[in-house]
């Protein structure tokens, strides 16, 4: 329970550091917004990948991974427009 935690917290902190790296310009989040929306990012991507199919076997699994950073990037804008802070 615990390593799944500090997992998603760490696989949250990549996806979203790639979502911010993908926008041009400075977000004005903290680091703990950005880790949430990594989190919020990595669940809602492995929902649906996992409804189409997607079976990873082994090694690094790119799609999720690129599909994470895309939705953490979207997120981050929706996230700076609800709080009026420029993205």
């Amino acid at each position: 329970m615990i390593g799944t935690i500090v997992g998603a917290i760490i696989v949250g902190a990549i996806i979203g550091a790639l979502g911010r790296l993908i926008l041009p310009g400075k977000q004005n989040i903290s680091i703990i917004v950005t880790i949430l929306i990594g989190i919020v990012a990595n669940v809602i991507v492995t929902l649906v990948v996992r409804q189409i199919g997607y079976a990873n076997n082994g090694g690094i699994a790119w799609i999720p991974l690129i599909l994470g950073a895309i939705v953490a990037a979207i997120l981050i804008v929706v996230y700076g427009r609800m709080t009026s802070k420029s993205v």
